[in-house]
């Protein structure tokens, strides 16, 4: 028989110490121009749309999730973390006027929508 799973209680306390401790992932991102909107890619894997939150700023575009697990394990190979993860794009002239979002297969989307920036806006991804 294969190892038991931790108790619920062991998660919640591995992820608290793993979350105190951690250092945030920087996302690699692709950025490109489309007819209305700034549209940044990024990968985002294991973490829900209830996780993710998107803050369009006057000239930046700031976005994360914060950990959402991190049981009791002993990896042999251990380069990221279910979470943790957080960027910011500076937004070139003309961009800025809304944002939107949406995650749908461990990849973020985020449209910041042409025109001038009005106030600062922060949202939660759509799933798809």
């Amino acid at each position: 028989m294969g190892p038991t799973r931790p108790a619920h209680d062991e998660v919640a306390a591995a992820t608290a110490r793993t979350a105190e401790t951690m250092r945030m992932q920087t996302v690699p991102v692709n950025v490109y121009e489309s007819t209305g909107a700034l549209v940044i890619v990024a990968p985002m894997p294991a973490v829900t749309p209830d996780d993710v939150t998107v803050e369009l700023r006057a000239s930046t575009v700031h976005f994360y999730a914060l950990l959402r697990s991190a049981g009791p394990r002993t990896y042999l190979v251990h380069e990221w973390e279910y979470g943790g993860f957080e960027r910011e794009v500076d937004l070139p002239d003309g961009f800025g006027s809304g944002v939107e979002a949406s995650l749908a297969n461990g990849q973020l989307v985020v449209r910041v929508l042409r025109g001038v920036f009005t106030e600062r806006q922060a949202v939660h991804p759509t799933p798809l």
